[in-house]
Parts: C-alpha cells; sequence; structure tokens
C-alpha cells in the first residue's frame, strides 16, 4: 500500500514516527461525519503542531516504542509475554528474589537497580569543553560520556562484605556535572512544629512549591508522553489497537515505567542520603593546553578548596581519574603520549589518555553510529526539552551520531575506570569503614556506647537548656545536617556503598543501626531515609519473609519512614518513592506479599501526594498486584481477580475523566478480560449496579473513540459534510452482547461523568454491554 503523503510537511516522511506516520489518513481509513483527532487536554494545544514536526519524535521515543512492555503505546509490537516466561513471575508462593529477578530493563526492579549506582562527577578545562563543542555537544564531556555510563560494557566482578566475589552484568554509572544539583538541608526542627501544617481542601497537608516541583514535573513529563499517543493513534485501525486486552497483564507499562525512572532520575546531592554523592570525579585537560600538569592541579584545589568545592557535609575524599583528551586530527600522539606519562608519575595510576576526534558526526557519514538519548535524564531536563520542542518551529532533532572509533575508546575508558578504580576503591573504603565504625556499634560492647551516649546527651541537653543556648545533639548540626567525618554520616556511606554495591546483607544491617541513631537526634529526614532502604535492602536479600517478620520488620520500617517523609519533613518526593519501590518488591516475592504490597499502593493513594497521572497509573498498577496473585486449585481460591477488575475500572474512570480514551479503553478491556476468567464464567452479569457502571463507561468511551461529537478539528469539510457512514464493529464480542441484553434489567444508575451523551448513539450503544 502507497504511503499517503503530507502536504504540509516538507519533511521526508520516513522521519516520522510510525505512529504518527499514520495520523494523516484518519479519514480514508474511517469515513465517518464525525471522526476527528482524539481530544487532548488543554494544556497541550499545540501537540497538533507535533505531528507536523518529525524533530520531536525522537523525545517520545521511549514511551512511542518501549522493548518488551506492554502494549500500550502507538508503536508497540507484540507481547512480551514470550520474554517474561520462566521469569519471577512463574515462581511458587511466598518466594525470595531470585539472581536474575532484574534481567528485563522494563520491569521496575531493573530500574530499582539502575537508580541507585555510583555517581561520578565531571569537571574539564575550558579547552577540554571547546573540544568537544566541535564534536557537536553544546553540553561539554559530560554530554558526551553520559549515555556510555548508563550500560557497562562486559561483566563486572564485586567482592562483597565476606570477599565473596559476584559477577554483575547490567553495572552502571552515573555521569553528572561537578558541583550542581545540590539541595540544601532542612533546619532543625521539632515534630509538634511541623505536625501543625496547613491542609489544603482535600485533606492533603499543603506543601511548599519547591518540594512538589519534582513530583510536577514528572506528572507533566508522563501527562505530555500520553497526549502525544493520543494524537499518534489517528488513523489507526480501532479494531486492532483499542480492543486487544492485556495479554501480558504483569509487564509494566512503558508510562508506568517513564514515570518510575523519572521517580529515580535526577537524585540530588542531599545531606541525607550520599548515593548523588561523587564516588570519583574526571578531572579533565586536553593536548592543547599548553600547561597541562598546571592546569591539572588548579583543577584538583578547585574541587577541594576553591568556590565550587562541595559542601561540609559532602566527604571530600574521593577517587579524582585525570583524563588527557587527545585530538586525534590536530595533535601529534608521540606530545601526548609523553604528557600521559608524566602525568601517571606525577598523580599517581588513577588516568586515562582518552583519544578522541575533534570533527563532528553526522549521520551521512559511513563509519558512524547513533548516539542514544540518556534514559536517566531528570524530569525537569526532559520537560524543558519537550518545551522547547513545542515552542520553537526551528526545534532540530536532538539525536546525535558519534564515529565509531569514538565509540569504542570512551567505552574503554570507562570500563577500564569502573573495573580498575572505582569499584576497588569502593569496596576498600567500605572494608575500612565497617571494620574501625560499624563493627565497634554491633554486639554487646556496641550497646553498652550507644546506652552511656544516650545517658550522657541527657545530662548535657538538661545543662545547656539552662543557658538557653542551641547545642548540637549527637554531631547533629543545627542546621539540619550531619559533619561528613561524624560517625552517623560515615556510616549512612558506607551503607549507600554496600547498597551500591549489591550487598544487601552488609547495607540492610548498617541502615537498621542508624535508625535508632537518628530517631534519638530528631533528624527526621536521615530516619526516614535510613528506615526507607532498610526496608528496601531487606526486601532486595535473598531470602524468604513470613508474614511475622514482615509485620515486624518491613511494615513498621515503611510506616516510619512514610510519617517521617509526609508529616515531619513535608517531603512529598521521599513519601511516594518509598511506598512506590516498596511494593514493586513486595509484589514480586508474590504469596501473601501482595496484600501487603496493594495495601501500602492504597495507603498512597489515600495521601492524596500524586497528582491525576500518577493517581491512575498507581490505580492501574494495584490492578496489576492484585491480578498478579494465583489462587489454589480448579477454582482459584485465594486469587484476587474480582479485586483486580474493579481497580482496572477505576483507573479507566481516571484516565477518563483526563481524555486518555486509549489507555482508559485498555483498562476497562482488562477489566473485562480479569471477569471472564473467573471460574463460574457469568463476570458480573448478575449485579446490575456494578453492569451499568462499566455500560456508562464504555459507551463514554465508545462515543469519544468512534464518534467524537462537536470535533472536526483537522477534518477536510467535504469529509464533515459528506455524511458517510461507517459500519462500526463493537468493542465486545456478540456472545458478550447478548449475555448483557439478556440479563440486562430493573436497575437504572446514572453515568459517571455528568457529560451528555447524544439520544441516537446511546441507543445503538446500549444494545451493547459486557457480561
Amino acid at each position: 500500500m502507497p504511503r499517503p503523503q503530507d502536504e504540509s510537511s516538507t519533511e521526508p516522511i520516513q522521519a516520522l514516527p510510525a505512529a504518527a506516520s499514520a495520523a494523516k489518513f484518519s479519514y480514508m481509513r474511517h469515513s465517518t461525519s464525525t471522526i476527528e483527532p482524539f481530544p487532548t487536554s488543554p494544556s497541550d494545544s499545540s501537540l497538533v503542531f507535533r505531528r507536523s514536526n518529525p524533530s520531536a519524535a525522537s523525545l517520545y521515543a521511549s514511551t512511542l516504542s518501549p522493548p518488551g512492555s506492554r502494549s500500550m503505546s502507538p508503536a508497540g509490537r507484540g507481547s512480551p509475554s514470550r520474554i517474561l516466561s520462566g521469569t519471577v513471575f512463574d515462581l511458587g508462593q511466598n518466594r525470595a528474589l531470585p539472581e536474575n529477578v532484574g534481567d528485563d530493563p522494563s520491569e521496575p526492579l531493573n530500574l530499582i537497580l539502575k537508580a541507585f549506582v555510583p555517581h561520578v562527577s565531571v569537571y574539564a578545562s575550558r579547552d577540554t569543553e571547546a573540544l568537544i563543542r566541535e564534536k557537536g555537544f553544546q553540553h561539554g564531556l559530560w554530554e558526551l560520556l553520559r549515555p556510555f555510563g548508563e550500560n557497562i560494557q562486559g561483566k563486572v566482578n564485586i567482592r562483597d562484605s565476606n570477599g565473596i566475589g559476584r559477577i554483575v552484568e547490567d553495572f552502571s554509572i552515573r555521569f553528572t556535572r561537578f558541583g550542581e544539583n545540590i539541595e540544601r538541608p532542612d533546619a532543625l526542627t521539632s515534630g509538634s512544629q511541623q505536625a501543625q501544617a496547613p491542609r489544603s481542601q482535600n485533606g492533603a497537608p499543603e506543601r511548599d512549591a519547591g518540594k512538589r516541583s519534582a513530583i510536577n514535573d514528572i506528572e507533566s513529563v508522563v501527562e505530555r508522553h500520553l497526549s502525544y499517543a493520543e494524537e499518534s493513534f489517528l488513523g489507526m485501525p480501532h479494531q486492532s489497537i483499542m480492543t486487544k486486552n492485556g495479554s501480558d497483564s504483569e509487564a509494566a507499562s512503558p508510562y508506568y515505567a517513564l514515570y518510575l525512572r523519572r521517580l529515580l532520575s535526577g537524585l540530588p546531592i542531599s545531606p541525607h542520603e550520599t548515593f548523588a554523592h561523587p564516588v570519583a570525579c574526571i578531572i579533565a585537560i586536553s593536548s592543547r593546553n599548553p600547561a597541562p600538569i598546571e592546569e591539572l592541579r588548579r583543577l584538583y584545589s578547585e574541587t577541594s578548596q576553591g568556590e565550587r568545592r562541595l559542601p561540609s557535609w559532602v566527604d571530600g575524599d574521593y577517587l579524582r581519574y585525570y583524563v588527557l583528551v587527545h585530538d586525534e586530527e590536530n595533535d601529534d600522539i608521540a606530545r601526548s603520549m609523553g604528557l600521559f606519562e608524566q602525568m601517571k608519575r606525577h598523580l599517581g595510576l588513577h588516568c586515562h589518555l582518552l583519544r578522541l576526534r575533534c570533527s563532528q558526526s553526522v549521520e551521512t557519514d559511513d563509519d558512524n553510529i547513533p548516539l542514544p538519548r540518556s534514559d536517566w535524564m531528570s524530569a525537569a531536563e526532559e520537560l524543558a526539552e519537550i518545551r522547547r520542542s513545542e515552542n520553537d518551529e526551528d526545534f532540530e532533532d536532538p539525536s546525535r551520531y558519534i564515529f565509531e572509533s569514538d565509540a569504542t575508546a570512551i567505552r574503554t575508558f570507562v570500563r577500564e575506570m569502573v573495573t580498575q578504580s572505582i569499584i576497588p576503591t569502593m569496596e576498600r573504603h567500605a572494608t575500612i569503614w565497617n571494620d574501625q565504625v560499624a563493627s565497634r556499634r554491633r554486639g554487646l560492647t556496641g550497646r553498652f556506647m550507644n546506652l552511656s551516649k544516650r545517658f550522657s546527651v541527657f545530662g548535657s541537653n538538661s545543662r545547656s537548656s539552662s543557658s538557653g543556648a542551641s547545642t548540637s545533639k549527637d554531631g547533629y548540626d543545627p542546621s539540619g545536617f550531619y559533619q561528613a567525618d561524624t560517625s552517623e554520616a560515615i556510616m549512612r556511606k558506607l551503607a549507600d556503598f554496600a547498597f551500591m554495591l549489591r550487598d544487601w546483607r552488609l547495607a540492610h544491617s548498617t541502615y537498621d543501626l542508624l535508625r535508632s541513631d537518628f530517631s534519638e537526634a530528631k533528624a527526621w529526614k536521615y530516619h526516614a531515609a535510613a528506615n526507607e532502604m532498610a526496608a528496601i535492602s531487606l526486601l532486595l536479600m535473598p531470602q524468604q519473609l513470613t508474614s511475622k517478620s514482615r509485620a515486624e520488620t518491613v511494615d513498621q520500617m515503611l510506616e516510619s519512614a512514610f510519617y517521617s517523609y509526609n508529616t515531619r519533613c513535608s517531603s512529598p518526593y521521599g513519601a511516594t518513592r518509598t511506598l512506590i519501590l516498596a511494593q514493586e518488591l513486595l509484589r514480586l516475592r508474590g504469596g501473601s506479599s501482595i496484600d501487603d504490597a496493594a495495601r501500602w499502593c492504597t495507603r498512597l493513594l489515600e495521601s492524596k501526594i500524586l497528582g491525576s497521572i500518577g493517581d491512575a497509573l498507581l490505580k492501574e498498577r494495584l490492578a496489576i498486584c492484585y491480578g498478579s496473585k494465583s489462587g489454589v486449585g480448579s477454582w482459584s481460591w485465594g486469587s484476587r481477580r474480582r479485586k483486580s477488575a474493579a481497580w482496572s475500572v477505576f483507573a479507566a474512570r481516571a484516565w477518563a475523566q483526563q481524555s486518555k480514551y486509549i489507555p482508559a479503553q485498555r483498562c476497562l478491556n482488562e477489566a473485562k478480560r480479569m471477569y471472564e476468567t473467573l471460574p463460574h464464567g457469568q463476570g458480573i452479569s448478575r449485579f446490575a449496579i456494578a453492569r451499568e457502571t462499566m455500560d456508562s463507561l464504555q459507551r463514554e468511551l465508545t462515543e469519544k473513540l468512534e464518534f467524537p461529537l462537536g470535533h472536526d478539528r483537522g477534518m477536510p469539510e467535504d469529509v464533515v459534510d459528506g455524511g458517510i457512514d461507517e459500519e462500526s464493529e463493537a468493542l465486545v464480542d456478540t456472545r458478550s452482547r447478548r449475555a448483557s441484553n439478556l440479563a440486562r434489567g430493573g436497575t437504572e444508575t446514572a453515568p459517571l461523568h455528568n457529560e451528555e451523551m447524544s439520544k441516537d448513539t446511546n441507543e445503538d450503544i446500549d444494545k451493547e454491554g459486557f457480561a
């Protein structure tokens, strides 16, 4: 079939995304007088421009064609049920997490493992940044290196606290700009002062705009991806898209995976956790520099003593890794080799010679490869790019290309730095801190020391209260942080190092020790973060947890973390991250853990922290959580199919209220499919109110998707006025319609929404329904 031509666009048709290319001939496939593009939210009126601007298509590639995820986007290809066969979802009840549970890159557990990784800062000289900008990277060396750190090539050997090696094939690091994205510490406040926080109309406590900005940015990013998908669905056959049920109901949708990835991206350098604190800093110069050794010493002094040095609560004893960037096209390699040997003599063995071409690679070059966009950019960064694509008519495709020789050199450099410098340094620090600091707190001696410290602190507080002076308690500064050289800060860094090296047992034991210390010091954000990571590391450990042990450990930790984040610290981001990660890990364990996961997920919904997008995504995930619990026997006793179907209906209604009719229809189809899997096979045919509720929602979605009244945007006038009829296919099979007609009777209920539908459409669709 020949491709339709778009007269309004001068770009080649192959530059358009697969989903958007079908949007040009919607009225050719559906010749009805009322069909028009899917309505969008009021905030995204510029989405019509996106279809004519193919340069913006790459910004939405993560949800248009996600590998191995549920086909919930216009370019979804097939079902990943084949990929999921033999994974964690096939294991038995009350299981422990297997070793290869995070192999699927689209699954939440893989995102969790890839989120908390070592951060490496990049600090380059001016001549180095100028050389990289000549290659087309305006943000310098950091922009060039960032995609290569997200997947270290080959296997990486990591030793735990007992000296036992473990092979990891998906290790990654995160490159950041030195001295940026620093979070200001919260001042010391009492719990009684924060308990009286004002409340909004919906009952949720009011929070500062800055503390809600992270959640708002994530919601905006996912909302734009959804709106773009709605627009891209124009003209695609509804029979093959809309009526397709989710066959792989346990896979994460690309929009939920995007929400979770942006939630875990862009971690700031904060005092209460050290995941974003630099483990190493790349100090780079180029072969163009006239005084290279002096320049390296100047850059080192600026990172440790100058104005750009990190705050006092960040440990300055991190690895410095020196890089000499050689210009292959203009500079002499013999001179650069001599300079590199001089660097190793003066600065040690943590050095590397990176050979790059200075010219810019374009798409037409023979030896180029596309440089992928970073999957772990922050929500604010991605939102800024999307807004720029909406507002700038001359917006260029952000795709970049790099010479294959440069890519090979960068991969070799990153792997060598990780395997020979970063991981050995982290292992050495973790061993020293564990032996010299943490071991003193364990056992009977550590308990006596902790008890004596409590009494001494109590006495000093009673004496200092009479003088009126505000003193620090247990090393906790009243400004809201621990100094980097205190034992609490060192143990927190030890726990985070162990977590990043995937030594879950050492990480959990250290977090557990810190919980009581932070509680006694009333360092509530530290206390919340320690409880959060103690629960997460315990759930990641490969051991089974009974219901009693979960109630005594995991539930108490999650309750303390959520209460401290949400009430004491007014941190909606921390509260959201805690419960979302916990419910994902609990769901993977199966059995009764699934009920606990659903309970915490419901707790997050009831807190009203999330926006409308997060609320709908979490309801959809809650349906998947209940649906993943398998029953016993031929009647599946103990399964949660009805609850799963009910939450799918709730999610469909939440999407419909936001004018996101495609995900709403998919959730409704999933609810119908789940009801049909019940042992008796009658679904909700005998429940009049429930049946009418689903029928009412189905009528609204069918009208919006097939007969969008009152909208003729993007349609020629001759098609709109011609009145060409179309024989629409029902969204359910014939047997379901007949069963619904026979069962429908007596009780009448009002539709769920206030929008009135036309009388003729209601009379036609009223004959259709769900069993």
